[in-house]
């Protein structure tokens, strides 16, 4: 196996979720990202997105590591985590910071999120993102990237996600446990975010609902920038579960008939249509109408939308959602539920499949895989981010040097005595009085 993940040229996205975990593993080239490996196994160390049993979760990690590095050919060292659970939360928050040199510089932008930061937060809680929603340079408002316009003050509007200390550390210690180094942990419908949407509808206002086995994730996008993020604790599972209970078979039969038969609408079922269930202890299968099987999943589906409008409407954003709504997650997959979910949004709704990847993308095609593949696109903005940063202070040392030689040029000019001050016109000599 070649070992190319400290050259930056592979990135590894890591879904761990709680019905599975997939890592996805991409190679960035100058024209995108191509996929080179997939692996996905399923997992029980999790409840509701949060890990619940160590051993059971490093298992499953390394089963979904191993299987990635072997059909990638690649040695997977860093991985760029996902977490998610009903003990993320978000709350806006706004900063301002002083423009050095009148020129909007990448260091200013960073003052300015670090500034929205600063705000108090629990001891057991964390900042996990600092999201931009807009920037404002001196009275103009409504900036995307600030960055190269003049100004002397630069305020941004965020949205901080912050999450539990402890399921973000029970996360990295599971992938440290496994040999991996954690890049950074990023926050689930973020991600999947970057996977299915469009820069139309992130502009014209969208929603992202990520419904996944133990939790249902929410990601509204308002003007281009995330406007809120919810998680509600109700998933895939809670499906699984009332199928067990209602017609009274094992929960992996139960699993089983919903990804083969289940149907989010009852009125899509024609009643002569009949299912095999199994039944538990060894008791014999049993013929049964469809049709019941659909009035189990219809009642719970509903019910995770209704919370899903609920959480919209509680921001008062709903209306401007023009874009509508883009479903993702293994249970969306449910016949009949894009259906359902338009009678109760209100709104257009569409399945959201993984885009702007290349390579093998026949395995990472389903909704399923949107967050894995989002945290592969995630990583590559993020390595490209850091060449940036580390290109900028050459940049700022070049400019200060020319601005210290013009002057320098200034005092050995005719006219004007060593020590005497420059004539009041000059700009820089203006800009230093303003400034000290």
């Amino acid at each position: 196996m070649s070992t190319v993940a400290s050259q930056g040229e592979i990135v590894v996205g890591l879904d761990i979720g709680t019905t599975k975990v997939c890592a996805v593993v991409g190679e960035i080239a100058e024209d995108g990202i191509t996929i080179l490996g997939v692996g996905s196994v399923p997992c029980r160390g999790l409840r509701k997105g949060i890990v619940s049993n160590i051993d059971w979760t490093v298992r499953s990690i390394k089963d979904a590591i191993e299987a990635a590095q072997t059909m990638a050919g690649v040695e997977i060292r860093t991985v760029y985590a996902g977490v998610a659970g009903s003990h993320i939360r978000s709350q806006a928050s706004d900063g301002v910071a002083a423009i050095a040199g009148g020129e909007v510089a990448r260091a200013d932008v960073e003052r300015v999120l670090e500034g929205a930061r600063a705000i108090p937060v629990d001891a057991d809680r964390q900042i996990l993102h600092v999201l931009p929603r807009e920037y404002i340079v001196d009275t103009q408002d409504g900036i995307r990237d600030p960055i190269g316009m003049s100004g002397v003050r630069l305020g941004a509007k965020v949205n901080l996600v912050t999450a539990a200390t402890s399921c973000v550390q029970n996360v990295i210690r599971c992938a440290e446990r496994c040999g991996l180094v954690v890049a950074d942990v990023v926050l689930e419908p973020l991600a999947s975010a970057e996977a299915v949407l469009s820069d139309d509808e992130r502009e014209i206002g969208a929603a992202v609902v990520d419904i996944g086995g133990g939790t249902t994730d929410i990601l509204l996008y308002i003007d281009g920038g995330i406007a809120h993020a919810s998680v509600v604790p109700v998933g895939g599972n809670n499906i699984t579960n009332d199928i067990a209970a209602g017609l009274r078979t094992p929960m992996a039969e139960a699993d089983r008939l919903k990804r083969l038969f289940g149907c989010s609408l009852g009125r899509m079922v024609a009643d002569d249509e009949e299912i095999e269930v199994p039944g538990v202890g060894g008791q014999k299968p049993r013929r049964t109408p469809r049709r019941v099987l659909s009035d189990i999943i219809e009642p719970r589906v509903e019910e995770i939308f209704a919370v899903v409008r609920k959480r919209i409407e509680d921001t008062g954003l709903l209306e401007q959602l023009s874009a509508g709504v883009v479903l993702t997650g293994g249970a969306v997959l449910l016949e009949g539920t894009t259906e359902l979910a338009e009678e109760i949004l209100g709104m257009p709704v569409r399945i959201g499949f993984p885009t702007g990847v290349r390579g093998i993308t026949q395995l990472v095609h389903g909704p399923q895989y949107a967050t894995g593949v989002g945290l592969v696109r995630y990583g590559a903005q993020a390595v490209a981010d850091a060449h940036a940063r580390a290109a900028t202070p050459a940049h700022s040392m070049m400019r200060l040097t020319s601005a210290a030689a013009a002057a320098a040029k200034r005092e050995d000019a005719p006219g004007l005595a060593k020590g005497d001050e420059p004539p009041k016109s000059s700009k820089l000599w203006e800009w230093l009085k303003a400034a000290f």
